[in-house]
């Protein structure tokens, strides 16, 4: 993992925030950006696992 970001979101009621992170590809060794939204409390996991 290279590069992380975060950004906070909210809509109506419910807080929500847009994680983006860098993962490098096993077999051709380029990086792509993979991009989830989830509650605040689920970033660390979707950072810290590979």
């Amino acid at each position: 993992m290279a590069k992380k970001s975060v950004a906070t979101l909210q809509t109506g009621s419910k807080r929500l925030t847009k994680a983006i992170k860098m993962v490098k590809s096993p077999k051709t060794g380029a990086y792509t950006f993979v991009e989830s939204i989830m509650i605040p409390e689920q970033v660390n996991d979707f950072l810290g696992k590979k």
